[in-house]
């Protein structure tokens, strides 16, 4: 399968490509300057010394990928998407966006679609979005080596497209959970926020999350 990573520059896209190309998933990097798209999938290249990464603008990526993951700040959802919606139409699109907003009152911020994914769907409306990954941390999936000690919590709209983040997340060693449609994205990224507090009070980089009882 090829991957396109909207925004794998940034840690979370740049863990989710390691993690996924040594599962024999070719990977697209995409960014809003290609060039630093290509210099980055070269750096990949190297660090796990496989050669099934490429750099591409978001634009270029989008239309390369089989499934298209968005790993955009926030912020850049209404800015990035438009330009992508012909190269995502039909497809299965994972949403990992979470509104956060650091250094003010409140961390979590959703936007008035109700969350990322929402507006993600809204702004990509023949695409096939999946709300997932959100709380797995970067620094977790861009160490191969260790298993990642999390459950993977998904939801959308479209049966087929869960269950193809569901593979790729058991793939990788997580535990995947159906939490319904895509409208319980809003509590689903606000997790993250939560995560983020814990990691921050007690020292950790790693907090996850477990379901008890399935």
């Amino acid at each position: 399968m090829k991957i396109a990573i909207l925004g794998g520059t940034g840690k979370e896209g740049f863990g989710l490509a390691a993690r996924w190309v040594e599962l024999d998933h070719a990977i697209v990097i995409g960014s809003r300057d290609a060039e630093r798209a290509r210099a980055k999938a070269a750096e990949l290249r190297a660090a796990t010394g496989c050669q099934s990464i490429t750099g591409a603008s978001n634009r270029d990526a989008a239309a390369e990928g089989d499934v298209v993951v968005v790993a955009l700040p926030a912020n850049g959802l209404a800015s990035t998407l438009p330009d992508v919606r012909d190269g995502c139409r039909g497809k299965v699109v994972i949403s990992t966006v979470v509104p956060l907003t650091f250094g003010t009152s409140r961390l979590f911020t959703p936007p008035a679609a109700g969350s990322s994914a929402e507006e993600v769907q809204a702004l990509l409306p023949e695409a096939r979005v999946v709300a997932a990954f959100h709380h797995v941390a970067a620094h977790e999936l861009s160490e191969t080596e260790h298993e990642i000690d999390c459950d993977l919590l998904y939801c959308g709209g479209d049966a087929d497209a869960k269950q193809v983040a569901a593979t790729l997340g058991a793939s990788m060693g997580l535990r995947p959970l159906d939490i319904g449609p895509l409208t319980n994205a809003g509590p689903l990224e606000g997790i993250t926020a939560v995560l983020a507090t814990v990691n921050r009070r007690y020292k950790l980089k790693n907090a996850g999350i477990k379901i008890t009882g399935v």
